[in-house]
């Protein structure tokens, strides 16, 4: 790749926030003050656009074979006045960022870097590598954003949500009982983790809770794929210490639906972190939200992991209905053997996707979610 240095880029940006350029409120300043105001202008622009026009030259660095024309742009900044760190957790405008020393600071964002257009719903997430001016020795200003690789985002209101950036694995946690295992949530998990070159780790908790045989069907399909999974009980112990040493050195995040325990399965692993853990509900069978926003934790093992809030729906972003199959591992060898080239593997004749899911090939409730997700969610 070419060495990277700073260039004039044309960069698009949010809808202005300044005041508009062309008054259009004539009645109303006539019927407040009639015309004992100034005379009306006799010019004004056509066009409407304010000194923040959608479309501005900004200084960026950009290699020197890159098309200019592009949003995701790397903003010039004065490096010698900036401080490379990394966010621990946002929180509405501010965002906590650990210097590279290990000092904290509360950071607000360059407006510039805020008014960027972009589909994300916040322009910061938790474990982005940053740039930033401190204004002091506990507060400063996010000036760029590195790069990010280990995405896992999700659709919200039309946007992306990262709720987590630079991780190297997912550990997909799931609950045996109270509340009940969602087979298909751990399946979206799994297109995301492999969408975004994440390694997936599925980790079944509360297994204490009933008779781990009842789980064996369940875990040779995933096992059988190539997926790790563990069986665990943050209430016993059992397999903790295998989830730990998976932990140690890595840039992991831990995901799952609301009370399936990962707060309470990180504090057997680091006792120090002291995270709020919530019983579930009895009348709903639903966890309640006792993490409120994903936070980076370093751990004493090495290696940090990211504690993200609960969900209950996780719908997929950037993925059309066509891309399913191929990231779902059981079905992606079929796709190339159906007779028809566009092939949805839903309703037609001479599908080798059906045929092996009669054949007991595929398993039976996997097809039923590749379909939920094709013919539903992504439709």
């Amino acid at each position: 790749m070419s060495k990277k240095k700073p260039k004039k880029v044309r960069a698009e940006f949010r809808k202005n926030r300044l005041a508009p350029a062309r008054d259009d409120d004539w009645t109303r300043q006539f019927n407040a003050h009639g015309f004992e105001q100034k005379d009306t202008l006799r010019e004004q622009r056509v066009s409407g656009k304010g000194e923040m026009t959608r479309r501005r030259t900004v200084m960026a660095d950009v290699a020197d074979d890159a098309n200019t024309d592009r949003t995701d742009v790397m903003l010039d900044v004065d490096h010698s006045v900036c401080l490379a760190g990394r966010v621990l957790s946002v929180h509405g405008l501010t965002s906590l960022v650990q210097a590279i020393d290990g000092r904290l600071f509360k950071c607000a964002t360059r407006r510039l870097l805020k008014t960027l257009s972009t589909e994300q719903r916040h322009v910061v997430a938790a474990g982005d590598r940053v740039l930033f001016r401190p204004a002091d020795q506990q507060e400063g200003v996010i000036e760029r954003i590195e790069p990010r690789k280990g995405i896992l985002s999700r659709t919200s209101k039309g946007r992306q949500h990262v709720m987590v950036a630079n991780v190297d694995q997912m550990i997909i946690v799931g609950s045996a009982a109270e509340p009940y295992l969602k087979p298909h949530l751990i399946d979206r998990f799994l297109i995301s983790a492999e969408k975004s070159g994440i390694r997936p780790i599925i980790c079944i908790n509360k297994v204490d809770l009933i008779d781990r045989a009842d789980l064996q069907p369940l875990v040779g399909v995933y096992a059988q794929m190539g997926y790790a999974v563990l069986l665990v009980s943050a209430k016993t112990g059992l397999n903790v210490n295998r989830l730990q040493r998976l932990l140690r050195g890595a840039a992991s995040v831990v995901a799952g639906q609301s009370g399936v325990g990962k707060s309470s399965l990180l504090n057997v692993i680091e006792p120090g972190l002291h995270l709020r853990v919530a019983a579930v509900s009895v009348e709903s069978q639903k966890g309640r939200h006792t993490t409120t926003t994903s936070r980076l934790l370093p751990l004493d093992c090495g290696g940090y992991v990211v504690d993200t809030p609960g969900i209950r729906q996780f719908q997929l972003w950037d993925i059309i209905p066509q891309e399913v199959a191929a990231y779902f591992r059981d079905v992606r060898p079929y796709v190339s053997l159906c007779r028809f080239p566009n092939c949805t593997h839903t309703h037609e004749s001479f599908c080798a996707v059906k045929d092996a899911v009669a054949d007991g090939r595929i398993d039976t409730r996997r097809y039923e979610s590749y379909c939920q997700l094709y013919e539903g969610d992504l439709a």
